[in-house]
């Protein structure tokens, strides 16, 4: 007997697609985001509740899904799943501009609540490169990270309070708005960064932050990491203006973009060992622009700057933030390379680098990563010159020297994309086991028939 039937009845004022209808959509990053026997969209809390019953007595298990724009296959489903996707939650519920906070439907796109925060000379505090389909309640599930984190803390930091539907259908809510509470266990931290394992997330309350009036963008030729950091720390020390992004790109992977970008030559300063991409805000173009040649030259010899552009224009910042963020272009060049996430403590990046172009030439010759990332929090992006997917053991080897030493010197193997299915093994290969063996415990008390998202992060 269809479930289809059901699942209407159960759920009257959800979109429902099966199967046939979720073949001919697109499943977003990954392919295998839609191999589930149906897709449910809800409208509301309510309706997650009734879905998440449905599933729960009949033994199903059951995956959250936002943009679809996640790295790790933590929105992966097979055949017997149920998705619910979340995009029928897409509302700004309410802006305090007082008080600084948003209350957002875990459905509604990162660039969405920018642009309703932007109205009131706000915004949330974080940005990605997907932000026109990242949503909030992906970015909570994930603890997403991005260009900002530097300086405004990840999702974990943002959010103030949320409400989640649990594995039986009850509803945790806890929208709180103050960022003072002492008040017990915090449990929405339960919920942000496990990955919808131990309830979907359905509204949250956010921080919200003042926005500089302008901004100007710089992209600097260093010598290496460290010279790039010295620059960074010379901005964070000028209080009239304030730095927004920091990006650090090195030459094989600026190299790379900028051929497939079809940039002109001579069009962007790429002669040097590292780029480091700059923004710094103020109250108008003009004084952002002049704070950045000020304080470019007054550290020019100290950091050793090799070279350098202030954007002039919008298109040429717009290109210069292309380089750094279109890596989609990295996948045109290699099918499905193996890409990793990681974040090096400060100070440890140029060896860090070093370390691991020696021990992937050791695993094959041709090896040269591309390596780019957040400097100012050591989030490092590193995509392997080859097509994927790589056999199994070659791909533990890659990730053995990519994460050897990195939970020793406080460092984690997944900076900011998660864990999903695509790093599990990893996660139990590099993971402290007393730490996994907590999480265990958590998953079998809040889910104990693993109706959430299972096989995610912990595996069963």
């Amino acid at each position: 007997m269809s479930l289809l039937p059901s699942l209407r009845a159960a759920c009257p004022n959800a979109t429902v697609w099966d199967s046939t209808e979720l073949a001919s959509r697109d499943p977003g990053f990954d392919a295998r985001n839609f191999g589930a026997t149906a897709l449910v969209r809800p409208v509301d809390t309510t309706g997650v509740a009734a879905l998440v019953k449905f599933c729960a007595a009949r033994g199903l298990s059951l995956v959250a899904q936002g943009g679809r724009t996640g790295l790790t296959g933590a929105a992966a489903t097979v055949e017997g799943q149920i998705i619910c996707d979340l995009g029928g939650l897409n509302r700004v519920e309410e802006i305090d501009p007082f008080a600084r906070v948003a209350i957002v439907g875990a459905g509604t796109p990162l660039s969405v609540l920018q642009e309703a925060a932007a109205a009131h000379a706000l915004d949330p505090g974080i940005d990605l490169a997907a932000r026109g389909s990242c949503t909030i309640g992906g970015m909570v599930s994930t603890n997403a990270g991005g260009i900002m984190a530097f300086r405004n803390g990840t999702m974990r930091h943002r959010v103030l309070g949320l409400e989640a539907v649990l594995p039986d259908g009850s509803i945790f809510s806890d929208l709180t708005r103050v960022l003072k509470t002492s008040a017990g266990y915090d449990l929405k931290h339960l919920f942000i960064g496990a990955e919808g394992t131990l309830g979907i997330v359905t509204r949250v309350a956010l921080r919200l932050d003042p926005v500089a009036g302008a901004s100007a963008t710089a992209l600097v030729g260093v010598p290496d990491a460290a010279s790039a950091q010295r620059i960074v720390r010379h901005f964070l020390e000028r209080t009239q203006t304030r730095l927004n992004a920091a990006e650090i790109l090195w030459q094989r992977f600026a190299a790379a973009m900028n051929r497939m970008l079809g940039f002109a030559p001579g069009q962007l300063p790429l002669d040097a060992p590292c780029l480091l991409v700059l923004e710094l805000g103020a109250d108008s173009v003009e004084a952002a622009r002049e704070a950045l040649e000020d304080g470019l030259a007054a550290i020019w010899e100290e950091a050793g700057i090799v070279d350098g552009l202030i954007a002039s224009s919008v298109a040429q910042a717009e290109a210069i933030w292309r380089l750094r963020e279109e890596t989609e272009m990295i996948e045109r060049m290699h099918h499905l390379p193996p890409s990793f996430d990681v974040s090096v403590p400060a100070g440890g990046l140029d060896a860090y680098v070093a370390r691991i172009e020696a021990g992937l030439k050791a695993i094959d010759a041709t090896y040269a990563p591309y390596v780019f990332g957040h400097l100012a929090d050591g989030n490092l992006h590193i995509s392997i010159n080859t097509d994927g997917p790589v056999p199994h053991a070659l791909h533990e080897a890659i990730e053995d020297v990519l994460y050897e030493g990195l939970q020793a010197s406080g460092g984690s193997f997944s900076a900011e994309h998660g864990v999903g299915l695509d790093k599990r093994d990893a996660y139990e290969r590099h993971v402290d086991p007393v730490k996994q063996a907590l999480a265990r415990a958590i998953k079998e008390m809040i889910d104990p028939a693993n109706v959430m998202n299972p096989g995610k992060i912990i595996a069963g």
